[in-house]
């Protein structure tokens, strides 16, 4: 027998009804400053590039197109020799540090060996080459960073099993390994530096200065983040390495660091709202035999600061349709914001990275007094819209393609992509992810609120 606590999985025959992979260029190319990317594709795909990065485009973004002719996709050509011409311009334009090569469904399907290239075009312009397959037939929006991320993880450099001695003053404010020739990983006063945290996830570099700086309070040194700004500051990885993501759609890069370079994977929910935050500072501590301090006064004192949210939110319904795989995470917040979520609808989902995601999201509902929401993979939109018609949401949470048609049936919807690109995670961006969620119920309320006042002023005329 069913009971609320215990979560319902299901999966629908549906399609990915995502953004395109490939649209991860947008963040990392200003991310990983010192990179330049090559996107292998079809001119279908540069313009929709255009579109994600928007009037960016005008300021010169480090990214390029090789778009495949009907003689490449015939295999007529040299791939080789045209990948080639490409590189040593962007070589010459860019100098970067590192080239990342973005293959998408056109090298999938005319079968392009990128793999096999990129070691011969690396030795020959002496400029590394990462290859990562961020296509839209095997992964959904968000993935596309974890492609990039695993394929980097290869490239970082192996961690020094030595360990000197030294202030924990020092440690936390050595965030970053500098690397030298001799693979030795220095810190800023030039003492070797800890090899025993690194952070993965690509997060704005205020956004992740907050997160050091709360794992620095409770005493957790932090070796590196994953990606870096610069390339030649990537973190190290090994044995006595703990990693812990920041986001639920990176489990390919988890799984990498783990089998390929055998580090810890510490299994954490995820910073995202208040109660995400402390759970996953909690984890981190224990895993390093650290007494958290203060997390519980820090998590209160943030629900104070949203209390002006809680009142719109709470009570209300909301409904995701699933495109960015936050939607686990965003679930557990808002029912612990005091909203009621009927469904989860999430494109792909690694259970065993998101154990602990999914355990917190039971917990909650016990503690709120809701009901657990269904949760659904592979969603068929079709099916959704008539179980939406049906439990009739205040909110639905979905991606651009469905937001009109759902307004057209008087639903009120807020954009899924719009989460992936704000500063939702850590404590101090909380705010900022329930102005993303009352905004459209706001406005219903103040239109609401302008009909009544305008039905009042007829009867008083």
């Amino acid at each position: 027998m069913k009971t609320l606590e215990i979560p319902t999985f299901e999966c629908e025959t549906g399609n990915y009804h995502t953004f395109c992979p490939i649209s991860c260029v947008a963040w990392l190319y200003q991310k990983i400053e010192d990179s330049s990317f090559l996107v292998v594709g079809t001119k279908t795909r540069g313009y929709f590039l255009q579109n994600a990065l928007g009037v960016t485009i005008f300021a010169e973004p480090r990214y390029a197109m090789a778009e495949p002719e009907e003689g490449d996709i015939s295999a007529q050509l040299n791939d080789q020799k045209e990948l080639e011409r490409i590189r040593l311009r962007i070589k010459s334009d860019r100098n970067p540090s590192v080239i990342i090569w973005i293959g998408t469904c056109t090298t999938e399907i005319v079968k392009m060996d990128l793999e096999g290239i990129a070691p011969k075009l690396e030795k020959q312009i002496g400029v590394p080459i990462v290859v990562a397959r961020a296509n839209g037939l095997d992964h959904a929006f968000t993935q596309g960073e974890d492609t990039a991320l695993a394929a980097m993880t290869h490239r970082c450099p192996e961690c020094n099993p030595r360990i000197t001695h030294q202030q924990e003053e020092d440690v936390a404010e050595n965030v970053v390994a500098d690397v030298d020739r001799s693979n030795k990983f220095l810190g800023g006063k030039g003492k070797l530096n800890r090899c025993n945290s690194v952070l993965f996830g690509s997060l704005p570099s205020s956004v992740a200065s907050q997160l050091n700086l709360e794992l620095k309070r409770q005493s957790v040194p932090v070796s590196g983040w994953l990606p870096s700004q610069k390339y030649n500051e990537l973190p190290a990885l090994g044995e006595s390495v703990y990693v812990c993501g920041v986001n639920p759609f990176l489990s390919r890069t988890a799984t990498t660091s783990m089998r390929r370079r055998k580090c810890q994977l510490v299994g954490a929910p995820f910073p995202i709202g208040p109660d995400g935050t402390r759970a996953w500072i909690e984890k981190i501590c224990s895993v390093f035999d650290v007494k958290p301090d203060g997390l519980e006064e820090r998590e209160n004192q943030i629900w104070k600061i949203l209390s002006d949210y809680l009142e719109v939110v709470t009570g209300k319904s909301v409904f995701f349709m699933g495109d960015n795989l936050l939607e686990i995470s965003m679930a557990r917040f808002l029912i612990r914001c005091g909203m009621v979520v009927y469904e989860v609808g999430i494109p792909y989902m690694d259970r065993r990275y998101q154990a602990a995601e999914l355990l917190l999201l039971r917990h909650t509902c016990k503690k709120m007094k809701k009901p657990m929401p269904r949760i659904v993979e592979k969603p068929d939109n079709y099916s959704q819209v008539q179980r939406m018609h049906e439990l009739q949401p205040d909110l639905a949470i979905t991606g651009m393609a469905h937001a009109n048609p759902l307004e057209a049936r008087d639903i009120d919807t807020k954009w899924s992509v719009e989460f992936t690109f704000a500063q939702i995670h850590g404590f101090v961006n909380a705010r900022d992810a329930l102005e993303l969620v009352t905004r459209p119920l706001r406005r219903r309320s103040d239109s609401s609120l302008g009909c009544r006042s305008l039905s009042k002023q007829t009867l008083d005329i």
